[in-house]
């Protein structure tokens, strides 16, 4: 349920309870009071026909000598007492009443009695307890849309403080939510928590800023060093250690190559050089200069609404990209499925889409759930690394505007699966003569 419905079911819920216990009291108070007015008239009335009977000798006022419905409480009262009951029975049009009574004489004298009726003040009674329902019914169908609108302002403010984490949450390290939110109504606690994830992004924003200029200057720094490492590797005696030297020199400069390509990817600096390419010769190519063992089978060609049959043997296998960025993409994936995966290994080309799929233990739950990070490899049976041939294919991947999705397969095994986009439709409009006839779809 949404929030600004809980608000108005609670705000609504609370008018009820107010107006329940508003009309209990008043009803329990009426009530009160016309009983207490009741036994007041009482006494008075058998007051005043005493002093008539004493008098005259006769009954007066209404009151009578040993009534057959008086209770039973007041027959026997003392002699100068007057006392008062409530009886409650409803005998033809006399509702429930308050009797009077008082015994004239000494001992064993008749008892004058009065008899006050209230079946009109409790009739007025009714009448107040419904006219108080009516009004609670009213107040209650007037204030329910404000509440509604009330909690609706309320909960599109944090609906929009949510959509400025999730910005967050999702990469936009530029979002916020801004003084606007609360400016015009005050600071409240909306304001506070907007506020809050301002500061939150803030200060993530100034850690990652941190966390990569580190790395670009890291990677600046070793690039001179490292370059004249494998230098000096060439001026070394063959031999195994020459060999072995080498290699860990070119682990290492691969290494600051990738620290410098993550920090012009987080600066934003990479443009894409598009061309029109063979999709499945680029990848073809890209499996290649790994130089491991993988199975590369195409099994579809992207094909263009614009363009008709007879263009689409020279179309088919074309597709609109930066080849150098499609090849470290694919490289990367290939070599995460043979470090971290087992054999075989298979790359599938079908339309705009790459497959690469692997055997072995799959990824881990927790890089399925966040994503690929910098410097974790995952769970301990995908093997060692650094970590970074994901994080740059999928770098690379929202460079060129294509989508790079990571699953595991059903029945084991990771499947790396990038789809890059459709190619533009050409939108101008057709030249003058034979070319804009070239150029129009065929019916």
């Amino acid at each position: 349920m949404p929030l600004r419905w809980k608000i108005a079911a609670l705000a609504a819920a609370t008018a009820c309870l107010v107006a329940l216990a508003v009309g209990v009291l008043v009803h329990v108070w009426t009530a009160m009071d016309i009983r207490s007015r009741a036994e007041m008239d009482a006494t008075n009335t058998v007051y005043s026909a005493m002093e008539v009977y004493r008098r005259t000798g006769t009954p007066a006022g209404g009151a009578e000598l040993d009534p057959a419905e008086l209770p039973t409480a007041l027959r026997h009262p003392a002699g100068a007492d007057r006392r008062v009951a409530y009886d409650g029975r409803v005998e033809g049009n006399l509702g429930p009443s308050v009797w009077g009574a008082q015994r004239v004489g000494g001992p064993g004298s008749p008892v004058l009695a009065v008899r006050i009726n209230m079946s009109p003040q409790l009739h007025d009674l009714r009448r107040l307890d419904a006219s108080m329902a009516v009004a609670s019914l009213v107040s209650l169908a007037a204030a329910l849309p404000l509440a509604v609108y009330g909690a609706a302002l309320v909960a599109r403010r944090l609906r929009r403080v949510a959509e400025t984490a999730a910005r967050i949450s999702g990469g936009d390290l530029d979002a916020r939510n801004g003084p606007a939110l609360g400016r015009a109504r005050g600071r409240d606690e909306v304001t506070d928590i907007a506020a809050t994830v301002d500061l939150m992004a803030d200060s993530l924003g100034r850690r990652l800023r941190i966390e990569r200029q580190f790395t670009a200057d890291v990677a600046h720094e070793l690039r001179t060093p490292v370059g004249g490492l494998l230098a000096a590797t060439d001026l070394l005696p063959p031999g195994e250690t020459e060999d072995l030297l080498r290699a860990r020199v070119r682990d290492l400069r691969g290494l600051v190559e990738d620290l410098l390509e993550i920090s012009r990817l987080d600066a934003g600096a990479e443009a894409p050089v598009r061309a029109r390419v063979p999709l499945a010769a680029v990848v073809a190519e890209a499996v290649a200069r790994t130089g491991l063992d993988t199975e590369v089978t195409v099994t579809g060609s992207p094909a263009a609404e614009h363009v008709d049959r007879a263009e689409h043997a020279a179309a088919s296998e074309q597709v609109e990209t930066d080849p150098r960025r499609l090849e470290r993409i694919v490289g990367n994936l290939v070599t995460n499925a043979h470090r971290h995966g087992r054999t075989p290994v298979r790359v599938t080309v079908e339309g705009l889409t790459v497959v690469v799929r692997d055997h072995g233990p799959g990824f881990p739950a927790d890089l399925l759930l966040d994503g690929p990070s910098r410097f974790r490899t995952g769970a301990a049976e995908r093997g060692a690394g650094h970590g970074l041939g994901l994080t740059i294919a999928l770098g690379q991947a929202r460079v060129l505007g294509a989508e790079l999705r990571l699953d595991n397969a059903a029945d084991g095994g990771a499947i790396a699966t990038l789809r890059l986009p459709p190619p533009p439709t050409d939108t101008r409009p057709p030249h003058d003569g034979a070319e804009a006839d070239t150029r129009r779809p065929r019916p």
